[in-house]
């Protein structure tokens, strides 16, 4: 086992290049791909922050997204053992709630779901240099998992230097990009700066563009849909290869 504590083996961890730009989305179908494509697969949120409130306690709708497209039958404390109510920088979240993050949790829950699976699927939080604690960020995170990286950026103005950035900053720290998702990409009425920052993206940042994932009005992370849509171009990859073994 590595120094770290976490368990190696297949997998891939999906960031992003911010908040909102489809993460919990692109997980939860390449979760779903993995699942047709007659795999085990274990899915692990270890952060969250904005969790609802509920008789249960805290929970997050990006883990239940991620165990419905899945499949897993495991508990949502286990696939997101570490919640916060508030939306904020889970750093900022965890010093208001007084409840501190618990990387050793994290790594019981990361090992044990790793153990029961043919392959892992991690949805990061926010982007690389969010702050989980003081002087602990996504990125340290990330590192100490050693998974790929598949990076998430919006279809906008401004995912060129975004992604460029995270590509960059993974890289820095011995990573390695898989390549990059474009996800909510709108065809019609698209501006010039949508329909170029795939190609931009590739040859600039030297990374493969894997999917250009259309906006889906079937896709809703909070009812737990993924639409056709979606679903068509992620089938497009075949992840289980892209992995690696």
């Amino acid at each position: 086992m590595a120094e770290s504590g976490f368990r190696r083996g297949r997998g891939v961890l999906v960031t992003g290049t911010d908040t909102e730009v489809g993460k919990t989305v692109v997980a939860g179908a390449i979760a779903r791909c993995l699942v047709q494509a007659g795999h085990s697969v274990g899915v692990f949120k270890p952060v969250a922050s904005g969790c609802q409130r509920r008789r249960e306690g805290l929970v997050s709708e990006d883990a239940e997204f991620l165990s419905h497209c899945s499949g897993s039958a495991e508990p949502l404390e286990v696939i997101n053992p570490v919640r916060y109510h508030e939306p904020l920088a889970p750093w900022v979240a965890a010093q208001r709630s007084g409840v501190e993050l618990d990387r050793a949790e994290m790594c019981r829950a990361y090992n044990y779901l790793a153990g029961q699976s043919e392959v892992m699927v991690v949805e990061g939080v926010g982007g690389v240099m969010v702050p989980l604690g003081r002087d602990y960020a996504v990125l340290d995170l990330m590192v100490e998992l050693a998974l790929p990286v598949v990076v998430v950026a919006a279809s906008r103005l401004g995912a060129i230097n975004h992604t460029l950035l995270t590509v960059e900053a993974s890289r820095a720290r011995g990573l390695e990009v898989l390549g990059v998702v474009i996800n909510g990409y709108q065809a019609e009425g698209a501006s010039l700066a949508q329909e170029t920052n795939p190609r931009v993206i590739a040859e600039v940042g030297g990374v493969r563009v894997l999917s250009v994932i259309p906006f889906d009005q079937e896709t809703c992370v909070s009812k737990g849909r993924l639409g056709r849509e979606v679903m068509a171009a992620a089938s497009l990859v075949d992840w289980w290869e892209l992995f690696g073994s």
